[in-house]
């Protein structure tokens, strides 16, 4: 038998809620419930550092995001992150496996025309022309179809949840593009040697901007409501100061929505979602027609999913299931199918996370798993028994906006130093985290031995910063600072190609 492919395909901001396969009332996804039927999926996935870039990071190394140096998505200081100059990435060790590396999509990394280990490369960058490249090679499509710098015609913002149809032709829309371009590297493979290929979607990252045929589909379908927490509706003051500039500053970032508005955007969020659904289709397909389907490894998930208004909050970095918690379908060769080693109609609940990837798909194929890897193989017998995420620096100012996550099978701790406030919520119970159990007398244990789980997955530096005598006491809270008026129109895109 020869070496399998791989297809790895990764998108931007979904919830691992938003499959069908996973219970949804509403999104339609059933090119992805498919793929689950014919695998495994992983209930229980989890972005470490649920923001762009840290979490691409922790995808293409293999490493937590503590041990890459990034930790939100300011400060960065290029690629590979400072002080880790040899550390191989998924492509680099498929490559050194004998493997022909092709990568279609955003990738988020700095300068943005590098390779490492990817062979070819096409980029659809969102229009970050100003990071270091004039046009991504999306952008050149675009051009080269009568329309360059449109894409941000339309007037959507590359970071709030206004919405509208796309404003050009199908055949143009980025996820189109990336499917097609996609299905174009597997057609065009070397044929002596396996393929590793990944697929990364931009969407349904904003703009909110879906194909009206999408948006139709959703016309008649009334999105479930999100979920407001009484520990969010409570007095303010009891809050941590970062989810208190999170709500003070809504109106700023174009999140102060109405029920009416909230649905319309879950409708067109939703869109996205199932038009990616629908391209991804087409490259399996490509698969298919090329005679390769069945000796293909294919894993989807997310760099991280969306609040999408759940307490009253949007976008990501949160340590809440609905920023955190990604889709994992991970779907096996014919063999892997049949002999059990990935298997098909499973639902698998171990806690798994974004850096097990790399080892999982290294595994299956076969391949040499590098010893700096801190993932482990999500068919293997080992499963961890709690999984620590966190976002923000200790040494880069923040905005009193670090936080610190502890997940075990059963419940989920999250912490934040400044103004040391703890959460509690029961994952078996309560998996909309309705309820913080942490002033509940009867959880006093539970609430210790969590503290205790958290305290030993901090590194050192925080240890040091915001524990004392075996205790988390943080650090209090330096003062007022709402966030500055207009603070999103830097997600705006405007005509920035070609310049004139």
């Amino acid at each position: 038998m020869p070496s399998p492919n791989v297809l790895l395909v990764c998108t931007d901001h979904w919830p691992g809620s938003l499959l069908g396969c996973a219970g949804h009332p509403a999104v339609l996804t059933p090119t992805l419930d498919q793929l689950a039927i014919n695998g495994r999926r992983f209930a229980n996935a989890y972005s470490e550092c649920p923001v762009c870039v840290p979490a691409r990071r922790t995808l293409m190394t293999g490493l937590t995001p503590h041990s890459h140096g990034m930790l939100s998505n300011t400060g960065d200081e290029g690629w590979p992150p400072p002080p880790l100059p040899e550390t191989p990435t998924i492509a680099e060790a498929f490559r050194d496996a004998g493997y022909q590396t092709s990568a279609v999509g955003k990738m988020h990394w700095q300068p943005q025309r590098q390779r490492r280990g990817f062979e070819e490369l096409l980029l659809d960058e969102e229009g970050r022309g100003r990071e270091g490249i004039r046009a991504d090679d999306y952008e050149l499509y675009l051009g080269d179809n009568g329309h360059p710098g449109e894409r941000f015609a339309g007037g959507m913002s590359n970071n709030n949840y206004m919405w509208r149809a796309w404003h050009l032709e199908e055949r143009l829309h980025a996820t189109n593009w990336t499917a097609r371009q996609m299905s174009r590297q597997i057609v065009r493979r070397d044929p002596t040697r396996p393929g590793f290929w990944y697929c990364s979607f931009s969407h349904p990252h904003p703009p909110l901007n879906p194909l009206q045929a999408y948006l139709d589909l959703y016309r008649d379908i009334l999105p479930p409501e999100p979920v407001v927490a009484e520990w969010i509706k409570g007095d303010p003051a009891a809050l941590p100061p970062a989810l208190q500039r999170e709500l003070q500053g809504l109106h700023d970032r174009c999140c102060d929505f109405s029920p009416a508005q909230i649905r319309d955007i879950l409708r067109a969020f939703y869109a996205l979602c199932t038009h990616i659904d629908h391209q991804l289709r087409v490259v399996i397909g490509t698969l298919k027609d090329e005679g390769l389907l069945g000796n293909t490894i294919i894993c989807f998930t997310s760099d991280h999913g969306d609040m999408l208004g759940n307490h009253r909050m949007w976008a990501k970095h949160w340590m809440y299931e609905g920023s955190n918690n990604v889709p994992m379908i991970l779907a096996g060769t014919d063999e892997q199918k049949r002999n059990g080693r990935v298997g098909h109609h499973l639902e698998d609940n171990r806690l798994v996370a974004t850096r097990d990837i790399m080892p999982t798909l290294l595994d299956l194929a076969g391949g040499e798993i590098p010893a700096h890897c801190e993932g482990m193989s999500m068919v293997g017998e080992a499963q961890r028994e709690s999984l620590f995420g966190a976002h923000g620096s200790l040494k880069v100012a923040e905005n009193g906006n670090q936080h610190r996550m502890i997940r075990t099978a059963t419940h989920k701790l999250v912490y934040y130093p400044v103004g040391n406030l703890i959460q509690l919520f029961d994952m078996e119970t309560d998996r909309e985290e309705r309820h913080d159990l942490s002033g509940d007398p009867a959880q006093a244990e539970t609430l210790a031995r969590m503290s205790d789980r958290l305290i030993e997955a901090l590194p050192e530096s925080e240890r040091a910063a915001w524990v004392t005598n075996g205790k988390l006491t943080g650090r209090p809270d330096e003062g007022p600072n709402p966030p500055a008026p207009n603070t999103w129109f830097d997600g705006q895109r405007g005509l920035h190609w070609p310049s004139k």
